[in-house]
């Protein structure tokens, strides 16, 4: 990954927080990683534990965002997500699981276009 993309990503996962927090969710944590891989934001919404996985671009060219997060990374998110609660038991508990997606669409001019997709699997 270059500095280009990583500075992308990076902007897009803190534009993320600022949108998720706005709407009322507590941030746990951000950048979460293991052997298995990574989370981007882990959120609590209520009585809901939200893994948000974040997707930024520059261009719809190779499509939306939020199309790159596909079953396969669903299902990998699930199991992410689970291992993220076995280390984290007590901001876990009791909470009800939610995989949420958000989709940044960042132009070269203009503003960004944030899309939040609510419980994707």
């Amino acid at each position: 990954m270059d500095l280009s993309t990583r500075a992308l990503g990076d902007y897009g996962e803190r534009l993320a927080c600022r949108y998720l927090a706005a709407e009322g969710l507590t941030i746990l944590d951000r950048n979460w990683r293991c052997v298995r891989g990574e989370i981007d934001v882990v959120a609590r919404d209520g009585s809901d534990l939200v893994v948000c996985e974040v997707k930024t671009r520059t261009t719809e060219a190779f499509g939306a965002p939020f199309e790159a997060v596909t079953w396969r990374k669903q299902r990998r998110l699930r199991r992410l997500a689970g291992l993220w609660r076995d280390e984290h038991t007590e901001s876990a508990r009791g909470l009800a699981l939610r995989i949420d997606v958000i989709s940044i669409l960042r132009p070269r001019s203009g503003r960004a276009r944030l899309e939040h997709l609510r419980g994707v699997c």
